[in-house]
């Protein structure tokens, strides 16, 4: 090496633990040194552990458990960047203890998993995966009956919304705005009040809500607090013609209650993005006709998608190069520095 030449910067080194677009894969590893997952093969935690244990950043999938105990085996490690809203995936605490940030993609996905909410919410109304199985199955036969399949209307019906955040509130106006339909809603602090005129919105406690609404959706953030919130005693509170839809996760409801509700037709359809045990369903929903099921696929558009990885991609960018990300999880960290 001469006198004047300077040593070459090694790229930092990064973990992303899910297939992603093979174009921004690309993007990335022109920046860093890159180990993908573009195989989708499923990663233990130890396997986790092993891939993260020289990292200085991850990008993760909201099924990645970030725990004190891989956290101890990641000592370079300075970016925990979720491809996702929710991050009850990650020891926050821990992070923040060892001087890690850690980041989200909320606002990016609003419109389009509140789209995929409220396509949920009507399916389960008007029974069409019960319909469409139906038909598959060569019964449909003439003269079909006038009271055969028929469902609930969504127009002018009530809709009852747990958890007004930016989801919440998107869904609500394709309701009020689309639909006119009443709002009724519970969030964990009141709408401020012209947000409230907008909607046309009554605000009341979740058994206000559940008692109230012909479709109640479910699109509160997930946390200990909230495990099996709606369980046996809140879903015999709903009308016996009601739906219930969750976008939110699959812990919030107790999935048997759930089953018993519907076997007893104690009310009338239920639609699930999220389940608690993901990827494994509760054999029992998956037996139910009035179920509407998909693979936590709510903000899975490809403009909406690619959007996620750029925002996870920005956010790790900025803190590599010393700057506050844009979706920061825990701003202690970057407030002590």
């Amino acid at each position: 090496m001469s006198e004047n030449s300077s040593p070459l910067t090694v790229p930092r080194r990064i973990v992303v633990s899910c297939r992603i677009f093979p174009d921004l894969l690309q993007q990335l590893q022109q920046r860093y040194t890159v180990v993908d997952n573009q195989a989708n093969a499923p990663w233990s935690q130890d396997v986790l552990r092993t891939r993260m244990s020289d990292a200085e950043g991850a990008l993760l999938s909201p099924y990645d458990r970030v725990d004190a105990a891989l956290l101890e085996n990641c000592p370079a490690l300075k970016a925990v960047c979720n491809i996702a809203v929710g991050y009850n995936n990650i020891d926050v605490a821990a992070c923040t203890q060892r001087g890690i940030v850690c980041t989200n993609t909320p606002d990016v996905l609003t419109e389009t998993t509140a789209d995929f909410g409220f396509l949920l919410m009507m399916a389960a109304a008007r029974r069409l995966s019960e319909t469409e199985r139906f038909l598959r199955a060569g019964k449909w036969q003439l003269p079909f009956p006038l009271d055969a399949m028929t469902g609930a209307d969504i127009h002018g019906a009530t809709l009852g919304v747990i958890g007004m955040g930016r989801i919440g509130q998107a869904i609500a106006r394709r309701g009020v705005h689309g639909f006119g339909m009443q709002l009724v809603y519970h969030n964990r602090s009141r709408l401020e009040a012209d947000i409230e005129k907008g909607l046309q919105a009554r605000y009341g406690t979740m058994e206000d809500v559940l008692r109230q609404a012909d479709h109640v959706v479910l699109v509160l953030p997930y946390t200990k607090d909230v495990y099996h919130l709606i369980g046996a005693r809140e879903l015999a509170l709903m009308k016996p013609t009601a739906t219930l839809t969750n976008v939110a996760r699959g812990g919030i409801i107790d999935e048997n209650a759930l089953a018993d509700a519907l076997e007893a037709h104690r009310i009338a359809a239920a639609a699930l993005d999220v389940y608690e045990g993901e990827p494994q369903i509760n054999p029992r929903l998956l037996a139910l006709s009035n179920m509407v099921m998909t693979p936590h696929m709510g903000s899975a558009s490809n403009a909406t998608r690619r959007a996620m990885c750029q925002l996870a991609f920005r956010n790790l960018d900025a803190i590599f190069n010393g700057h506050r990300p844009e979706t920061l999880i825990n701003p202690e960290v970057y407030g002590s520095r």
